[in-house]
């Protein structure tokens, strides 16, 4: 969920666009020598708790920067739901030595792009700039980690506008909040998983000045943050900027994390929501996740690719293709990113808009007919497949946004797993898979009673 709204200047992107292509198959990221990616990985913590990864790459002369920190939906205060997006949009509202907005205009004014997003498991800031701009990023991301400097007006003007995204984006919209927002709350039962992270009205209204200070003090410390640079910089350089800005800051004492587990599901959920801008039914399938980064995560990851993924796909061949259900399907691990991206329970889940003719148990009967293929028909074949495109799908993240998909992979692998190198070992997990593997994590993760079905009903509109 990006939400800081950010216009990108049609020159600019034209411009790094240019940049970006000329170089694409230049791209040391993209070459393979052996059996992966080789993305070349600097990483070392600061004294109060900073974690630093470096990525040097010379094919454009530009430079991305993302702060990831450790706080997502998941954990946002209770009664605050939406808090933690809401306090990304505080982030835009003054430092130190940056007024209002004037993080912005110091990043455009560069010939650069930047945004903010928050996410289960994180609130993420980046942007992407001209290489010589390498030292006024560091700054400028130092200085809002240092402090913030808002007022209840800027407080009251950005409730105004979080306020109105829900309004826009899911309460006056056919299918709002289907099934990215919706799924969560019916397939968990966890609050922390399974409360409405976009953000009820009412709670949204009742935040306080002193809750926003209490929660940058808590959560936007060094030792609660990932920070990443990647592109056309000497890591001499950087390193000396990083620890020249941001060696100052204080770490905090972090909060015990709560508890975020979901209970093992043992019985098919199906939950229907009446849909009064809508006019056609739609219906989400989600299926409980096995442990992130467990052989059996990866098995997923390649079922995903098998069943959901491209037009190839055994679901979009029978649903699509075949029975002519629906017109298009979508679905994967993570709506809210990607597969990655994320440290917690999670659901792998697909969606799609289908004629009111069409009985939504016939749609399941070819979800049960694909899933029954994985548990005892799945070949090598298959697999070799899935690797292919699972690979092509990597390298295009890696090489998407001016280097923001690194950014992303490296920042949450360090703030996660205190391990950026693990994106150079993505590959290899991925081939150790076998057919015998993906049986396995079938029979176990997507049988009938580990999955949650939700159905949209347009009735009440006609």
């Amino acid at each position: 969920m990006s939400h800081s709204r950010i216009k990108m200047k049609g020159f600019i992107v034209a411009l790094l666009s240019a940049i970006f292509l000329s170089n694409l198959f230049s791209n040391p990221v993209l070459a393979r020598s052996g059996p992966g990616l080789e993305v070349p990985v600097t990483y070392f913590k600061l004294p109060n708790g900073l974690k630093v990864v470096l990525s040097p790459d010379k094919s454009a002369p530009i430079i991305g920067v993302g702060v990831y920190y450790n706080i997502g939906f998941r954990i946002e205060p209770r009664n605050r739901t939406g808090f933690a997006h809401l306090f990304e949009h505080m982030m835009f509202q003054g430092s130190e030595n940056l007024g209002k907005m004037e993080f912005i205009q110091l990043v455009q004014k560069s010939g650069g792009i930047l945004n903010g997003s928050t996410r289960f498991d994180f609130t993420n800031y980046f942007e992407v700039l001209p290489a010589h701009k390498l030292e006024t990023a560091l700054w400028a991301e130092a200085d809002r980690m240092r402090g913030l400097k808002i007022d209840q007006s800027n407080l009251a003007n950005q409730q105004g506008v979080v306020k109105n995204e829900v309004k826009v984006n899911v309460l006056n919209q056919p299918y709002g909040g289907f099934p990215w927002l919706d799924m969560p709350q019916y397939a968990n039962t966890n609050w922390h998983n399974a409360h409405n992270f976009y953000g009820d009205l009412a709670d949204l209204d009742s935040a306080k000045l002193e809750d926003v200070n209490s929660f940058f003090k808590t959560y936007y410390a060094p030792n609660n943050a990932a920070l990443v640079v990647v592109g056309d910089f000497e890591v001499t350089d950087a390193r000396k900027w990083i620890e020249q800005y941001f060696s100052g800051i204080p770490s905090a004492t972090l909060p015990p994390r709560p508890d975020i587990s979901e209970p093992v599901q043992t019985s098919e959920k199906r939950a229907v929501k009446e849909d009064k801008l809508a006019n056609k039914p739609a219906l989400a399938v989600a299926y409980k996740m096995p442990e992130r980064n467990s052989p059996e995560w990866f098995a997923m990851g390649l079922i995903d690719q098998m069943l959901i993924q491209g037009q190839d796909s055994r679901l979009y061949q029978s649903i699509v293709q075949e029975k002519g259900y629906a017109g298009r399907m979508s679905g994967g691990i993570n709506y809210l990113g990607n597969m990655f991206n994320y440290q917690g329970p999670m659901v792998w889940m697909s969606d799609l808009i289908y004629d009111a003719k069409t009985p939504p148990d016939a749609i399941i009967k070819e979800y049960d007919k694909a899933v029954d293929y994985m548990m005892n028909q799945v070949t090598q074949a298959d697999i070799n497949t899935a690797l292919i495109k699972m690979r092509s799908n990597l390298y295009d993240q890696m090489a998407s946004q001016f280097g923001i998909g690194k950014i992303d992979l490296l920042a949450v692998f360090a703030l996660f797993d205190n391990d950026p190198n693990r994106i150079n070992s993505l590959e290899k997990e991925f081939s150790k898979i076998t057919p015998e593997l993906i049986k396995k994590t079938a029979k176990e993760y997507l049988r009938s009673s580990n999955r949650t079905i939700l159905i949209i009903d347009p009735k009440s509109s006609n």
